[in-house]
């Protein structure tokens, strides 16, 4: 369990889904200089910082290569940690294949399942949220090939630049990123990440589960005490969250590229 301790005046902030390159580079640098004057706008109070998966639209690394690009954010990165302030990065659906480069280069770690985090005295379950409770069925499929292994090893074998165009393309093509069906609110009875805490609650307590995925700014009661936090996006919404050692809040970043 990642324990953070919040001082008075701290706070800890958590962000999702910005998919950057998405549709292509020209529209998603706006973007990606709005999310770095957020970057920008925290560094003076952040006790920690949580990545909550799909900062690119499309992420594979290569034994020597990584995607061109998001020099603005990789920058910005390595200078929050490099002064000191915790970053840790939960794996997406669109980023799955991170394998040591933001460990090694940004000393930021990664992980790839949802995990439990205490700030001060306040229970979390954090992660993406993809491929969790009831639903995301075509989801859960597309994963097990993802995952694979011998599918990953046959990829690398791909050029970059073949490997990278191809999975940009995929990616963009992806409803996830390109369709409305996805962004909707279905109903607290029909949402699966809802579910999913829920069941969680019946055999330990949380105070807050916080994931991204669903690309909507989501704040729903679980039980008393316990309250369950969709992210948003950087795409639609500039959501995140902020916790100032009691309250976990979303909040919304106003200002222009």
């Amino acid at each position: 369990m990642k324990s953070v301790i919040v001082k008075p005046g701290q706070k800890v902030y958590f962000a999702s889904d910005n998919h950057l390159g998405a549709p292509n580079a020209k529209e998603s640098l706006p973007r990606e200089k709005k999310f770095v004057a957020w970057l920008d706008s925290i560094k003076e109070d952040a006790a920690a910082l949580f990545l909550m998966g799909d900062l690119f639209d499309f992420w594979f690394e290569y034994k020597k290569v990584v995607p061109k690009g998001f020099t603005r954010t990789l920058g910005k990165l390595a200078e929050l940690s490099d002064a000191g302030i915790p970053i840790t990065y939960f794996v997406g659906n669109h980023d799955l294949w991170m394998n040591g480069y933001f460990e090694e280069e940004l000393n930021i770690p990664v992980f790839h399942k949802p995990q439990l985090l205490k700030i001060n005295d306040t229970t979390f379950f954090i992660g993406h949220g993809d491929g969790l409770g009831p639903g995301d069925k075509g989801f859960k499929r597309m994963k097990k090939v993802f995952t694979n292994r011998l599918c990953q090893w046959l990829f690398k074998w791909l050029h970059p630049d073949l490997g990278v165009r191809l999975g940009q393309y995929l990616s963009v093509s992806n409803k996830i990123i390109s369709g409305d069906e996805d962004a909707q609110f279905l109903g607290e009875d029909k949402e699966w990440l809802v579910q999913y805490a829920k069941r969680k609650l019946e055999s330990q307590h949380y105070d807050y589960f916080v994931f991204g995925h669903r690309h909507l700014p989501l704040e729903i009661e679980l039980q008393e005490n316990s309250k369950y936090i969709n992210l948003g996006d950087w795409i639609s919404y500039f959501t995140y969250g902020e916790f100032d050692g009691s309250q976990l809040k979303l909040r919304t970043f106003n200002q222009t590229t």
